[in-house]
């Protein structure tokens, strides 16, 4: 009976399309594991995404990364995540630290090298590490004819983003990490990243400096806003002195309130006619009083609250 089921299971289903053929579930996890063999067999660079953190028996990390629901495990050791520990790097637990920074990057995508296989189990174990390193040889080490690395400065290109905090992305640059601060983000006011950036999308960013000195010396700085450009400069043609005009606030720094205006502007304000106390996110109504042109912002006043951020 046993053998009859496995016979019906393995005959390609009849589609209402009789010259399609109906894939199963089976059939496509089958074709999967071929997939994954054959990069383990070739030392191809797969991608995947971060999906969880679990903890061995013997009380170490791994991450779990996904790569087409196939389960792949990879030490900690191996995920390429270099914490400085020194006397003036002293932040507790080196572990614990581990965990929090692969917390930030849940689903983050990320490639890995296969390492080893389980036929049996269909498990298998790999690292981001050897990954990386592969990426930093082909784009920051190796020379065309002309002598030039694929990554030099100025050049755009596509990043990952692997972590997002309020005032900083962490960004993957084939296989190199690099943080960019929110003041290279947007030329716009923005008083928290995470309201525009996410873990595991992928971003235009444009090199403005790089350093290889060998596989573990690499080091890229990269923006954003000089990819997306300066919109606020033309916008500021809309905006005049004595004009009234709604806005968000962006953030609170040492008593001066940074706006956005609808009309595509930043704002700066040092006063506040409303009785409330103003916060972040809060939409207010901006009275312009003189503009500063040198710096590219509107400065006034907030002459209300239209609605606070609760």
């Amino acid at each position: 009976m046993q053998n009859e089921q496995n016979t019906i299971t393995n005959v390609p289903v009849l589609t209402l399309d009789s010259d399609a053929v109906l894939e199963t579930a089976q059939s496509k996890a089958d074709l999967i594991w071929h997939e994954i063999q054959n990069a383990y067999r070739t030392k191809k660079i797969l991608t995947g995404m971060l999906g969880g953190i679990e903890k061995t028996e013997n009380g170490s990390l791994i991450a779990i990364v996904y790569y087409k629901d196939f389960r792949t495990v990879i030490p900690i050791t191996e995920m390429m995540i270099n914490l400085i520990q020194d006397e003036s790097h002293d932040y507790g637990d080196i572990s614990l630290r581990q965990n929090k920074v692969l917390n930030n990057m849940l689903g983050c995508e990320i490639d890995f090298i296969v390492k080893g296989l389980d036929a049996q189990s269909r498990s298998v174990v790999a690292s981001r590490k050897e990954a990386m390193l592969k990426k930093r040889q082909i784009f920051y080490l190796d020379r065309d004819a002309s002598g030039n690395s694929k990554i030099y400065e100025d050049r755009i290109v596509q990043a990952r983003v692997v972590a997002v905090a309020e005032k900083v992305v962490r960004a993957e640059i084939f296989g190199v990490e690099t943080s960019i601060l929110a003041r290279d983000l947007s030329f716009d006011w923005l008083g928290d990243a995470r309201d525009r950036f996410h873990v595991g999308e992928h971003i235009l960013v444009r090199i403005l400096s790089v350093t290889a000195e060998s596989l573990d010396k690499i080091t890229v700085k990269a923006d954003v806003k000089s990819v997306e450009g300066n919109t606020s400069k033309e916008n500021m043609k809309k905006c005049k002195i004595q004009g009234k005009y709604a806005g968000t606030v962006e953030d609170i720094h040492k008593g001066t309130v940074f706006v956005r205006l609808s009309i595509g502007v930043n704002a700066i304000a040092h006063s506040c006619y409303d009785s409330r106390t103003v916060g972040k996110k809060d939409e207010v109504s901006f009275v312009v009083t003189h503009i500063d042109e040198e710096r590219n912002v509107a400065v006034g006043l907030i002459s209300r609250i239209i609605r606070q951020n609760l």
